[in-house]
Parts: structure tokens; C-alpha cells; sequence
């Protein structure tokens, strides 16, 4: 360790330990914004202690990104130069910089006026001249150096390991938030012992990051627990629920602020209707924010504003999901029409209380930048159990009212049988 670095404790990786250079980047306002924005919002409606944050897995994924390095120095020697492997440790730093408030929850365009992906926002965040956190970069690697940045983190580098280090389908950013989130929210969903899949990783003669044929094993571990934290975690029933509340509270929101009915914010109110919304607005943006938000929505006089954010206050009379097994898209569009009918003879109001949500995850992709072993071939060639994981999850999700729930499977099932 320097004299000036730092030691981060950290219940993934216990000791992250962080350069000068690291800390001047942390210590930005740029980066520190990350504190407030939650990895898996808003996945702690369902597992409460899921409460870790952007900024723990930024430094997580650096702290991988270095011991990588490492590695690769010592069986790869001098492919990788000093400066290089300096600019992808930054590059894992500052991979998440852009994500909005409540991360992909809220990557949404019927939200936002001005809508752009979490990689864009980051991007121009490092090109706007007034931000703290680029000022520290071009001070600390000029604008040479930035360029080089850029070129890591979209994949146009001359050396593809860099880009692979940082985004690929083994990278640090996933290995880390896959660790950290079955940490954090409790699940026991299989592992995977990192160290072990980065001494198996080697430089191919192309430049491409590859897998020894002894490490085949440990990334199937790796790929099976991604998988199954899809299905079981990032995909659970409430968590689905929970992101339709919110985004339905705040699309309601949008139109009423829109019609001088709803008084929010000034930083809620750019997010909702400025069509140019900038940088520095953009970063003014956080979890708190919208937490704030809603839980004033909760008391508001427009019905359909309140009703959203107090299922999300109180979570009291939550929508079921349908428990109708193997349900397909036809199903629910033959059944659609009954079940609309039967909410509206209840009382409720078909077209808020019928809620659909769409699961679509790829699976491993060996066609789109998939893992390499040794000898050429992808690990789906080599390995049965990852070639069985390709297939891409396609599911829908059908809530309605509690007290419609059995009609309304009722009325699915017989749409399945007719097909």
C-alpha cells in the first residue's frame, strides 16, 4: 500500500484498498451521488436488507478489476502496459456513473421527458466540461488519456481484453453484483468462487480474454447462478410489482404536474417534463428523492396518484399474481376480455387493476460476445449444462385484485384449454 491510499471495509471483498488517483475520483460529487442510488431498487420491497448501493459495487468491480489485472500480468506478461490496465481499473470505477434513480426500474421513457439509457447519461457525463468528475480525469490522464477511456468502455479499443475486463459476459461488473446481491438480499442460490475463475483466465493470441479448459467448471457455476438470481431474485413476482406501482405513480404524476394539478419538486419536476433535461440535472437526481416523492403522493387528492403510492406505503391490498402455470401470450389475450369484465363487476377498475408485466432476459449468448475457451470453441460447445441455459426467459405476469384472483385463473386456464 502508498502512503496516501485508502482501505474501504467491505462485506463482499472485506478490504478494498484505493490509490490517490481512485480517491480523487470517489471524493467527486460526480461519484458520491452513487451513495444515494440503490442497486436493485426497488428489489428491497421484497428482500429488505437489499438495501447496498451503486457506490459499493462501483468500488467492488474496480477492486475485481485489479486483482484481475494482477493475474493476467503475471501469466500474460506485457500484453497489458501499465497505463492500459490503469485506465480499465477507472473504466470499472465509473461503469455506473449514468444509472438513474431506482437503477433499471426506472429506465423508462413514459417517466422521463428527456429519456436516455444509463450507459448515454454516463457518457455525457464524462463530456460535460463543468463536471467535477471529469476534470479530475483530464487532470489525472489528460485528454488523451479520456479518449482511451471511451474507447475501453464501448468496445473500440485495439485490445478487446480491456473492453472483455469491464463488459462481457465475464466480467467484473457482472461477477461483483452477482456476490454482492446473494449477500445482501439473503438468497442461497448456488456460487461461485471468483478467484478460481480469474486463474483460469488467460490472453488469447487475438487479444480476446479466454478459459483454461480446468476453469470450465467454475464458470459453469458462475452461469448457473446468474441464472437462477434472474428466475428467483431479479425476476421474483413482488419485485415485478413493486417496479409497475412506482412507474405507475410516477407516469401519473408526470400527467398531472403536466396539468398544473400536481405542485412536486423543481428536480422532479425536470425529471418529469424537461425535454432537455442536462447533465447537472440529471446528477441532481436520486433514490431519496423519489422516496420523498412518493410518499407524499400517498396522501394526495387525485385517486389514481394516491392509490399507486399507498400500495407502496403500506403494501395492504396488493395485486395477486395469476398462478396459472405455463402461461403464454395467447392464454392471456383470450382470456383478456373476461377477465376485464369480472374486475369491473367487482368494483375495480379494469384498466388500472389488470396489471401485465413482461419478463424477457437472454439467455448465455455464445452468439453476442459469449465466453471463450482455450481452444476456440465457446463454453457452450464444450459444456451441456451452459448450452442448456441459451434459451432466452420470456415470461408474462398477470395481476389483479386479490379477491378476482380465482376467477380470473379460472377464466385463463379455460383460454388455455381452448387453444
Amino acid at each position: 500500500m502508498g502512503e496516501h491510499d485508502r482501505v474501504v471495509r467491505d462485506n463482499v471483498h472485506r478490504d478494498i484498498v484505493l490509490t490517490d488517483d481512485m480517491s480523487r475520483l470517489v471524493d467527486t460529487r460526480t461519484f458520491q451521488r452513487l451513495r444515494d442510488i440503490q442497486q436493485w431498487a426497488p428489489c428491497h420491497y421484497v428482500f429488505p436488507t437489499a438495501t447496498h448501493t451503486r457506490f459499493l459495487h462501483s468500488l467492488g468491480a474496480q477492486h475485481l478489476a485489479g486483482v484481475l489485472l494482477d493475474h493476467l500480468e503475471t501469466v500474460n506478461p506485457g500484453r497489458i502496459s501499465p497505463e492500459d490496465a490503469r485506465l480499465v481499473r477507472y473504466a470499472a470505477l465509473l461503469h455506473d456513473i449514468g444509472h438513474p434513480p431506482f437503477s433499471h426500474a426506472l429506465e423508462n421513457d413514459r417517466v422521463y421527458a428527456t429519456y436516455k439509457h444509463h450507459e448515454k447519461w454516463g457518457r455525457l457525463i464524462l463530456e460535460d466540461h463543468e463536471n467535477d468528475l471529469r476534470r479530475v480525469l483530464i487532470e489525472l490522464i489528460g485528454e488523451d488519456g479520456l479518449a482511451r477511456l471511451f474507447s475501453i468502455l464501448d468496445g473500440t479499443c485495439d485490445l478487446p481484453v480491456l473492453h472483455d475486463i469491464v463488459s462481457s459476459q465475464l466480467d467484473v461488473d457482472r461477477l461483483d453484483y452477482l456476490m454482492r446481491d446473494q449477500i445482501n438480499t439473503g438468497a442461497k442460490i448456488g456460487t461461485f468462487d471468483v478467484f478460481r475463475i480469474f486463474r483460469s483466465l488467460r490472453i488469447d493470441d487475438d487479444g480476446h480474454m479466454t478459459v483454461t479448459r480446468g476453469g470450465v467448471a467454475e464458470v459453469e457455476s458462475y452461469l448457473m447462478m446468474r441464472y437462477h438470481m434472474y428466475h428467483n431474485v431479479y425476476f421474483h413476482k413482488l419485485n415485478m410489482l413493486t417496479t409497475a406501482y412506482v412507474i405507475r405513480a410516477l407516469v401519473r404524476a408526470r400527467e398531472l404536474v403536466q396539468a398544473g394539478e400536481l405542485t412536486v419538486s423543481r428536480r422532479m419536476e425536470r425529471m418529469l417534463t424537461d425535454e432537455n433535461l442536462s447533465v447537472k440535472d440529471y446528477l441532481a437526481l436520486s433514490d431519496s428523492l423519489i422516496h420523498a416523492e412518493l410518499s407524499a403522493f400517498a396522501t394526495h387528492h387525485d385517486p389514481t396518484l394516491s392509490k399507486w403510492a399507498s400500495l407502496l406505503a403500506s403494501r395492504s391490498g396488493m395485486h395477486k399474481r395469476l398462478r396459472v402455470r405455463n402461461l403464454t401470450e395467447v392464454a392471456f389475450w383470450g382470456a383478456k376480455s373476461s377477465i376485464e369484465q369480472l374486475l369491473a363487476d367487482a368494483g375495480h377498475d379494469p384498466e388500472q387493476d389488470l396489471i401485465i408485466t413482461r419478463v424477457r432476459k437472454e439467455g448465455y449468448r455464445p452468439y453476442s460476445g459469449g465466453i471463450r475457451v482455450e481452444d476456440g470453441r465457446d463454453i457452450s460447445e464444450v459444456s451441456p449444462m451452459v448450452a442448456s441455459i441459451t434459451a432466452p426467459l420470456n415470461d408474462i405476469m398477470v395481476f389483479v385484485p386479490k379477491d378476482c384472483r380465482e376467477g380470473a385463473e379460472a377464466a385463463m386456464n379455460a383460454a388455455m384449454a381452448g387453444e
